[in-house]
């Protein structure tokens, strides 16, 4: 075991997680379906091996699905607040391991540890958020045009949910996915990122124990590890009849094809390049507390990430000495030491792509006014901490119209209306997450309206990032259109029925067409 992972109890946290192998040394985790190729897993906090995993070959794949399509059978037919009983006490296990499993996010992904506690939390919420729903599975009743009918909707489980999630958040997305889908009867499967994939198996280990302390089928909750082949798999299989991917706007558009082909459902959550508008009117502290941890937050590696700063002329030299001051007091290093606010992107391609983005806003006119750098030495082996840096740009560079993964954040000035700056704002390709900073009544209703942000997260007087479990999740545009979490979002999970009861003796026809025998 590596100095970072023994001064901070990792191999305890592994160990409690059911990661560490007896007589290895190494975690493995144990997996129902994984047979092929070891992935390993590397910290980038000191860039130590944690452990490896087995991929799952296509024969692994179709015993997890097959598995998963017998579990559903009984599963479906649970009452629904039984199912939401599975659901509290796996939400009552994540509260016991809460503090273990938040630190191997933040160790295997590289966030700081109060964001892996938050992301932990995140789970714990939706779970009671699940846990409600599961009495709360509302369908509609309405009158029928025929005499002595009564009509109404309901909902069934869907079947299999297969579930492609991202290295950024590597439990929450998850859980917002399978806590919703196991209420309504469905069953999961999920390749995790395999950039992340202990903390894969650490939920799966939790989830197994909830099952198995419960005699239900192991197939409710199913893991397969892999690349990108295995979630082809997944999108190509007629036995999963949604598919809920994160991840890139690249990676969505293939997976939304692929399903689209076989007239299956997809869920998608993508790329998002958000920005914050500071008009005339904003309360600069404000502004740049969300701006900051918007933009450096997870290093820049949330698809709510500030991108973008859209400043009024007539504020925008004070809004800039404003962020650029509270920068210089951004403390830079190993994400499980809590005096420290960044810590390091995900792998050293990460870190060629951020490098490049800052040779490419350069290249197209624009000027960097907080340097960037990789930083080396004591604390810093991994190669993967890097500078947030801020650079003065036009929103027409084609840098700045793509999301870049990494802690950098663009000023863009803008002159006029709020609707001249709600115009740049929405002039991207990508549409998840956006803000306001104004105590102007007017100018936040104006951003709020139909002609306002075209984004499926508009905030007033809060930054892009974060969200709340009770609303719903996602966005526009190249983001995918796709909802998570909370309000009706359940809806996604389950096929929709409408039902005709004729109580009568006779058998009336619909538009009163005669059609006797």
């Amino acid at each position: 075991m590596n100095n970072t992972a023994q001064h901070f109890g990792i191999e305890n946290v592994l160990k409690s997680l059911g990661l560490l192998a007896e007589n290895e040394g190494t975690s493995t985790g144990s997996q129902n379906f994984s047979s092929g190729e070891l992935i390993h897993s590397y910290s980038p906090v000191d860039g130590k091996l944690i452990g490896s995993v087995r991929a799952s070959t296509a024969a692994d794949y179709e015993k997890a699905v097959s598995t998963a399509a017998e579990a559903f059978k009984t599963f479906r037919l649970m009452p629904a607040p039984q199912r939401g009983e599975l659901v509290r006490q796996f939400g009552e296990k994540l509260r016991q391991k809460k503090d273990d499993l938040g630190k191997l996010v933040s160790y295997e992904m590289g966030k700081s540890l109060q964001e892996g506690l938050g992301e932990v939390q995140e789970m714990i919420d939706i779970c009671d958020f699940a846990v409600g729903l599961s009495r709360q599975l509302h369908g509609l009743t309405m009158h029928s045009e025929r005499p002595a009918h009564r009509m109404y909707e309901q909902y069934h489980p869907l079947g299999i949910v297969g579930i492609i999630s991202a290295f950024n958040f590597p439990v929450a997305v998850w859980s917002w996915n399978t806590a919703l889908a196991w209420v309504c009867g469905d069953v999961c499967v999920w390749k995790p990122s395999e950039k992340t994939p202990l903390c894969g198996v650490a939920c799966q280990n939790i989830i197994a124990e909830v099952l198995a302390e419960n005699n239900m089928p192991e197939g409710i909750s199913c893991l397969i590890s892999g690349d990108y082949t295995i979630g082809e798999l997944l999108s190509k299989d007629k036995r999963v009849p949604l598919v809920s991917a994160t991840g890139s706007t690249r990676m969505g558009k293939i997976v939304a094809a692929t399903v689209a082909e076989r007239l299956g459902r997809s869920l998608l959550e993508l790329g998002g390049n958000n920005a914050i508008i500071v008009t005339p009117n904003a309360d600069i502290k404000m502004t740049v507390i969300g701006a900051v941890f918007g933009a450096v937050g997870t290093a820049g590696q949330r698809c709510t990430s500030t991108r973008r700063l859209i400043i009024h002329e007539s504020i925008y030299e004070q809004v800039k000495d404003a962020i650029v001051a509270a920068y210089a007091q951004l403390r830079i290093g190993n994400p499980l030491d809590q005096n420290n606010h960044v810590g390091p992107l995900i792998d050293t391609d990460a870190v060629k792509t951020y490098q490049h983005a800052l040779e490419a806003v350069v290249a197209q006119g624009g000027k960097i006014i907080v340097p960037g750098g990789v930083l080396t030495g004591a604390g810093y082996e991994s190669g993967c901490y890097v500078k947030p840096a801020i650079a003065e740009a036009d929103n027409s560079f084609e840098i700045v119209q793509h999301e870049t993964f990494a802690p950098i954040l663009y000023l863009l000035k803008y002159s006029g209306s709020v609707e001249d700056a709600i115009e740049i704002q929405n002039g991207v390709a990508q549409g998840l997450s956006s803000a306001i900073m104004t105590t102007h009544l007017r100018e936040a209703e104006q951003f709020l309206s139909a002609a306002g942000s075209d984004c499926g997260i508009a905030n007033v007087n809060i930054g892009t990032s974060g969200a709340e479990i009770g609303g719903a999740f996602g966005g526009e545009k190249e983001t995918g259109g796709g909802r998570e979490s909370g309000s009706d979002a359940w809806k996604v999970y389950m096929r929709r029925q409408t039902n005709t009861i004729n109580y009568s003796t006779s058998l009336p026809l619909a538009q009163g067409i005669k059609f006797d025998l």
